[in-house]
């Protein structure tokens, strides 16, 4: 029997790596993104060069019926989801108090509520077969407040908390959730948060989005609950633990700041 994968966010950056991976061992894909031009795209390449079968979702994910449209589609095309990448996120630069309040509501829709209903959606015929994966892409500002980026690192910190108590839960179900916490990453997503210009990421070497998706590809075949990419992000985030919170907040606050 033949595996379907659908990845949100798929036209750029790490979900489009992932979708390169996948169709590689003939994974077919449902690939969900805005831009219905750059998804036709993929899809005519990943069909010509390997072979699989794609379909293309074009939806702006940020709007509170994607979830379902997204499911009721898959369920017209008659397709079985085996494994679900919800990768489509993105955040914002700046003081929360000067902030557009329509950005921040969309962010958190995007990065928490249509991640969650689109995991409640797919869940059950997963179980019903007993088998399936769930890779949700958080980042490595789950486990620390974020001055500047307040709202981001908050959803953050849900991603990391949902998945992980809702793989506790399905251990016995033949069923895996992995939570990917990469960096900051060459993948758009400093361009469209408008932080280009600070020091976390002004002129530093950020990892690719192939390297992350590789990554997080085998994180979730082999099961892993957390995977934190990068040994110097690994040990950022343990040492963390280890710190007052105050000095914590003060550390990320310096790096977020612009140069």
């Amino acid at each position: 029997m033949s595996t379907t994968a659908i990845i949100t966010g798929a036209s750029t950056g790490i979900g489009y790596e992932l979708a390169l991976i996948l169709a590689k061992q003939k994974v077919n894909l449902v690939l969900v993104a805005r831009s219905k031009e750059k998804l036709v795209a993929l899809q005519s390449k990943l069909s010509s060069e390997f072979g699989v079968q794609v379909w293309v979702i074009s939806l702006d994910l940020s709007n509170a019926s994607a979830a379902q449209q997204v499911f009721d589609q898959c369920q017209q095309l008659g397709l079985h989801i085996n494994y679900l990448i919800n990768n489509a996120g993105f955040g914002d630069y700046g003081f929360f108090h000067e902030s557009d309040w329509k950005k921040q509501a969309e962010m958190m829709q995007l990065n928490i509520v249509t991640l969650t209903h689109l995991t409640h959606l797919f869940l059950p015929n997963m179980l019903k077969s007993k088998n399936g994966k769930i890779l949700n892409v958080a980042s490595i500002a789950a486990f620390l407040p974020g001055p500047l980026m307040s709202v981001y690192y908050a959803t953050k910190a849900y991603v990391l908390h949902f998945s992980e108590a809702i793989a506790n839960e399905l251990e016995d179900k033949g069923i895996t959730v992995t939570t990917l916490c990469p960096g900051p990453t060459e993948s758009g997503f400093q361009k469209l948060a408008a932080m280009e210009d600070s020091k976390l990421v002004n002129g530093k070497k950020m990892a690719s989005s192939k390297e992350v998706a590789e990554y997080g590809y085998r994180a979730m075949m082999e099961g892993k609950k957390v995977a934190i990419q990068g040994t110097i992000n690994y040990l950022l985030v343990n040492s963390v633990r280890f710190s007052p919170r105050n000095t914590v907040l003060k550390m990320v606050r310096n790096v977020q700041d612009k140069k």
